[in-house]
């Protein structure tokens, strides 16, 4: 069995090729932004909202690859239940939610979903939640010095991975979730189909 990643998304793709996991890497070519706001203006919750647009980037691709296995993702970050934080547009953008999310928490969620024939088959969706410690103005110059234009394919504005983890005090969760991926549970249903040795 072969599995389709729906995605060009450089970290997911580092996960599985850490994991050892034999994939390819197509381009969903999805109108995100016209679906994200379709489904916010009907009122999803951002963990529901994470699994719709990994299920629609999933579904597109597995449509054009009868047979295989098709793994969307996606993630969204909430400052609260009404503020969802975006990938920034320019270097100021990414400095405002810097100040937004400053000595305060917010949640990540990241889903996956796999489709086969045109329809999800498994899904799971994953929260970490974020402690950013307070931010001084010094600080954000010098991060976004250092971390932009990189951090404006992230969404929130940061790469864990990278620098970014100056902003945090505490962790709770999956560094695979943040990321952007949960990895975890992905692994566990690909050992079920075969895709990877048990």
């Amino acid at each position: 069995m072969s599995l389709i990643l729906a995605s060009q998304s450089a970290s997911r793709r580092a996960m599985l090729d850490a994991a050892g996991v034999p994939y390819e890497a197509v381009v969903a070519q999805v109108d995100e932004e016209s679906a994200t706001a379709s489904l916010i203006s009907g009122g999803i919750a951002p963990c529901d909202l994470a699994d719709a647009l990994a299920e629609l980037k999933a579904c597109k691709i597995s449509r054009m690859a009868p047979g295989g296995l098709v793994l969307g993702c996606d993630s969204v970050v909430a400052l609260d239940d009404a503020t969802l934080l975006e990938k920034p547009q320019s270097r100021e953008h990414a400095a405002e939610q810097l100040r937004a999310i400053s000595g305060r928490h917010h949640d990540l969620f990241s889903a996956a979903v796999i489709a086969e024939s045109g329809r999800p088959i498994w899904r799971h969706v994953d929260r970490a939640r974020l402690h950013v410690r307070p931010l001084s103005e010094a600080f954000i110059a010098a991060y976004l010095d250092a971390e932009w234009p990189e951090i404006g394919w992230c969404v929130g504005g940061y790469r864990l991975e990278a620098m970014g983890a100056q902003l945090f005090s505490r962790i709770e969760g999956s560094h695979f979730t943040i990321l952007g991926m949960p990895l975890l549970p992905l692994l566990d249903y690909l050992r079920t189909r075969k895709v990877i040795p048990t």
